[in-house]
């Protein structure tokens, strides 16, 4: 029997590859190999498996690497960087973070949970940035980190990784 979390791993992964509309339940038995009744059982119906995945991707993509980060006995600074550092590792995220973000344009469940997926995340940066003790708006710079982010994913071609490291370390001086 295939697990709520493989499911919600195999939708995840659809949606990188081949965005929302990719995300039927014939999809996901297929690429599963199981029968529809076990997708019934986990989520009662489509928009049971939208809203799981939707709360599945706040967890691994957002609330995971703030737990990650908190559980650290580290100054700002150094969670901080430790925090740019875990985002960078998954080079297999950016195209997941472009699917939400173009299916949040699309849907209005999607879009809420985009909302609070990105309002936690600035609120943590956010958080960091005001411990700082820098001489810049911390506020303001935890939107920079963010925007830089969002922005390196969204142009065509997608920034590579270690690119956006150097535009990181390139911004991370401005407060030394």
């Amino acid at each position: 029997m295939v697990t709520r979390t493989e499911w919600l791993d195999a939708g995840l992964e659809l949606l990188a590859t081949e965005g929302a509309p990719a995300i039927t339940i014939e999809r996901l038995t297929d690429q599963l190999g199981v029968t529809k009744g076990s997708y019934y059982h986990h989520f009662g119906s489509a928009g049971g498996f939208k809203a799981a995945l939707m709360e599945y991707f706040e967890a691994q993509y957002t609330t995971r690497l703030i737990d990650t980060i908190d559980a650290e006995d580290a100054k700002p600074r150094a969670k901080l960087e430790h925090l740019l550092r875990l985002v960078l590792a998954d080079p297999d995220s950016a195209a997941l973070e472009i699917a939400v973000r173009a299916w949040a344009l699309q849907d209005p469940e999607v879009r809420a949970a985009q909302e609070r997926v990105d309002e936690a995340r600035t609120a943590y940066l956010k958080e960091l940035c005001r411990g700082l003790g820098a001489d810049v708006d911390p506020d303001r710079y935890a939107q920079l980190l963010y925007l830089i982010l969002i922005g390196a994913e969204q142009v065509l071609p997608p920034v590579e990784r270690t690119d956006l490291r150097e535009i990181y370390n390139l911004t991370l001086r401005l407060i030394d």
